[in-house]
């Protein structure tokens, strides 16, 4: 399968030849200020199956003080990827084009989501991380 993605302007584009996995929905503080929503949209990717096509030279990364980071595109401010110990560990949902043949599998840190915010009945919430059996996964 091949997955495209790219950011708001166009100029960053990416493929990942491959199947994204493990998509979540986080609803922390920090996540809501990330993806100027009220959650952030991600799932996982092999690194291996992951590649630029252009405008990697315009991404701009934020790591925070655990080894993660995001990384955006400096022209536009979209948020594509995240990346963990410099590698990339998943790709933001809102950034894929066309269908990823995938759902949300879980709804994260809704302990702290926005007091505004909704969420749909019927996938599994935790109030922060999942069970350690869930984070197997990861």
């Amino acid at each position: 399968m091949t997955i495209n993605g790219s950011c708001f302007c166009g100029t960053v584009k990416y493929r990942i030849e491959g199947k994204l996995r493990d998509a979540r929905s986080c609803h922390c503080s920090m996540c809501r200020k990330a993806f100027s929503a009220q959650a952030s949209a991600y799932a996982l990717v092999d690194p291996n199956e992951f590649v630029w096509i252009s405008g990697e030279s315009l991404l701009t990364s934020y790591e925070s003080n655990n080894g993660a980071s995001l990384q955006f595109c400096s022209k536009c401010g979209s948020t594509l990827c995240g990346t963990y110990k410099g590698n990339i560990h998943g790709v933001t949902l809102g950034c894929v084009e066309g269908d990823p043949q995938l759902t949300l599998d879980r709804h994260i840190f809704v302990g702290s989501k926005a007091t505004w915010e909704i969420i749909p009945e019927g996938v599994p919430q935790y109030t922060e991380w999942p069970p350690e059996k869930e984070m197997e996964k990861e």
